[in-house]
């Protein structure tokens, strides 16, 4: 493409697109031959970018366009309504569309945990060769180290930690996925070995029932975040090896902005897990009521992702940006 020719031939439309994204008032005529040449110039990058990618020509025309957009949309403040938009409608959507990676991801570190634990639990040589029976005893013992975890710390700041900690696995999950997903399936391996070793020894002491006691009222949740988290991390790496019909850097665009935006409601659903961990699990609560606000919890969570995100879903929300805030870029033949 002949760039001068390109530019000479193109120019007074975008002078005229740039007088009337600059004017506060526009007639009706007016407003139609805008969105016309916003249109047209939105093509005119596209196909500088695509052909003939001058730094020059390109920074006018982003700005040109950025100009003509807002403009056209009018500007956005972000603020409430936004954030209650992510959280009714974005956040569950997404959680919806990557259920394909995050259930399966669930359900295989839950049947590897089950099965670790009754290793542990039934082979005496395997506990013994992990721990000695005096530290077992302090570990497992009505008051011991499993049950003490939960109540020797002030409970604000109990709940700081293990938000923070959780929080972190989870950010290393969505992180390591640009890695082929490799790093996750340690992270993922290493949080099944730790449950599963727990249950196995608190089984192997009798009190089984007190340690599900525990971890069943705040475990349920934070674990389904973490199995969210390692299921997108997942998706990642996956999109690395197979972008599908985009290419892979606009495939990597979109799988890294989603990952973004989950990264807060994760967040937020590891922030309430670490409220009824330090709160609910050590309260005086008989445990079939700790048990049943776990249970509650993680129905709820479950309902808000697979209904109320099937619903969004169905109406066209990705968990992306919204269109308006994303590039001005449409498809041109190479």
């Amino acid at each position: 493409m002949d760039l001068d020719v390109f530019v000479a031939t193109h120019q007074g439309e975008w002078a005229r697109l740039d007088a009337l994204a600059r004017r506060r008032r526009l007639g009706g005529e007016e407003v139609d031959e805008l969105v016309t040449l916003y249109q047209r110039t939105t093509g005119h990058l596209a196909k500088v970018q695509a052909a003939a990618p001058d730094p020059a020509l390109l920074s006018r025309l982003t700005g040109l366009v950025s100009r003509a957009r807002s403009a056209v949309t009018g500007s956005r403040t972000n603020g409430w309504q936004d954030v209650a938009r992510y959280y009714t409608v974005s956040f569950p959507a997404a959680l919806y569309r990557a259920r394909r990676w995050w259930v399966p991801v669930a359900i295989v570190s839950l049947l590897a945990t089950a099965l670790l634990a009754w290793w542990m639990a039934t082979h005496p040589e395997v506990r013994n060769s992990l721990i000695t029976p005096d530290r077992l005893r302090e570990l497992t013992r009505p008051g011991g180290q499993y049950e003490a975890y939960y109540s020797d710390r002030p409970a604000g700041s109990f709940a700081a930690q293990v938000w923070t900690n959780n929080a972190w696995i989870a950010v290393q999950c969505l992180l390591y996925g640009i890695a082929l997903g490799i790093p996750v399936l340690y992270v993922m391996w290493t949080n099944v070995v730790n449950l599963g070793i727990g249950i196995g020894l608190m089984a192997s002491a009798g009190r089984l029932d007190v340690f599900l006691g525990l971890l069943i009222p705040h475990g349920l949740l934070e674990l389904t975040a973490v199995f969210v988290a390692g299921g997108l991390g997942l998706r990642l790496g996956w999109t690395v090896i197979d972008p599908g019909p985009r290419t892979r850097g606009v495939a990597l665009a979109e799988q890294g902005r989603s990952i973004i935006g989950m990264s807060m409601g994760l967040a937020t659903v590891l922030a309430v897990s670490g409220v009824l961990e330090a709160f609910v699990t050590p309260s005086g609560l008989p445990t079939w009521a700790r048990i049943a606000i776990g249970v509650a919890a993680e129905v709820a969570f479950l309902l808000y992702a697979l209904v109320l995100g099937r619903k969004a879903a169905e109406g066209g929300e990705f968990g992306d940006l919204d269109a308006a805030d994303r590039a001005d870029l449409q498809p041109v033949a190479a």
